[in-house]
């Protein structure tokens, strides 16, 4: 696997040796050790979570705070997305910035984003199968969340607002002025 650390501190594009042959493919997904090294500290993942979701459907921007916070290891099994991750460390040197990543069955990437990072992704095909590991337990108490269309995170989804799909709860989520601190 290649492990490539992004502009935001502690985030990692992940690409996986695929072995391909008259049979198809094969390719290790997950493997603790190489992991491990690859992001340069110890993760315990303890939750396995999948979504399935039709093209314009925008999920996110979405965390948990304190001792409930969240690291996620998420991929693509089917379809294709755009996956944001924001940093919301408040003593980060990169708070407030993002980056996109395109998540695919075809390319295989994953993509590491740590605890401190709010998360989300837009559905860009017909339909996506998204699958994502987290190192802490869901906690209802300590949910949190970012608008997507907050003009000072000016994030680009690449697709037209108005064919966006958004659940009522994520369309009432704060801007990062306004959210719920992280820790």
């Amino acid at each position: 696997m290649v492990f490539t650390e992004t502009k935001l501190k502690g985030c990692y594009i992940i690409e996986p040796k695929i072995i391909n042959d008259e049979r198809g493919y094969f390719m290790e997904s997950f493997n603790e050790q190489t992991f491990e090294k690859g992001v340069g500290q110890r993760v315990h993942f303890v939750q396995d979570n999948q979504s399935y979701s039709s093209k314009g459907v925008l999920r996110g921007l979405h965390y948990q705070t304190g001792e409930h916070a969240q690291a996620k290891l998420v991929r693509v099994l089917s379809g294709e997305v755009l996956d944001v991750a924001v940093d919301i460390r408040p003593e980060s040197e990169t708070y407030g910035q993002h980056i996109s990543v395109l998540l695919s069955a075809e390319n295989q990437k994953q993509f590491y984003i740590p605890r401190g990072f709010a998360h989300g992704f837009l559905v860009l095909s017909d339909k996506a199968t998204f699958f994502y590991k987290c190192d802490n337990f869901y906690n209802k108490e300590s949910e949190g969340g970012l608008i997507y269309n907050d003009v000072d995170l000016a994030i680009d989804w690449q697709f037209q607002t108005d064919q966006l799909i958004i659940s009522e709860k994520d369309q009432l989520l704060p801007n990062l002025k306004s959210a719920k601190k992280v820790w």
